[in-house]
């Protein structure tokens, strides 16, 4: 995506990311998991702010920054780096609430054609999952990286 996106600092394995917003609410933050599931070439997606005490990422936090289209720009941006190394994993996300599951889906939606460029995406309903459709609300997203375009 060309949107403006905040700079990424990563570990080395590019599983963990992190990233400081900037906005109405002073510097906060975050950080971005690729958490290893127990099925094989499966992460979950984990992202949150950072926990300045712990180190550990939070993910019922609301920074309500006024930058959430930057924000997601800077996860994808991740996601792209992740898929650069992982190019046959596949990547489940989910909002730690329904409305973030519902935010996310609109900012699936709002970039749709390009995300349909370079992804497989499929939206889960209970236990299945089928190629997304804008509209439907939901449970959680697993995405690919289309390796035809790499």
């Amino acid at each position: 995506m060309h949107l403006d996106k905040y700079a990424l600092s990563a570990e080395g394995d590019l599983t963990t990311f992190e990233f400081i917003i900037e906005g109405r609410r002073g510097a906060i933050r975050k950080l971005i998991i690729f958490q290893e599931t127990t099925e094989p070439n499966l992460y979950n997606l984990a992202f949150g702010d950072r926990n300045e005490t712990t180190g550990e990422l939070n993910d019922l936090a609301v920074s309500d920054n006024g930058d959430s289209e930057k924000v997601l720009a800077t996860v994808v941006g991740a996601l792209y780096s992740f898929f650069d190394k992982y190019p046959a994993a596949f990547v489940y996300a989910t909002g730690s609430t329904s409305a973030r599951t519902r935010l996310y889906r609109m900012g699936i939606h709002r970039f749709l054609p390009e995300v349909m460029t370079d992804f497989h995406l499929y939206g889960q309903i209970g236990d299945f999952f089928h190629e997304f459709e804008p509209n439907i609300a939901y449970d959680g997203f697993l995405v690919q990286r289309n390796l035809l375009n790499l």
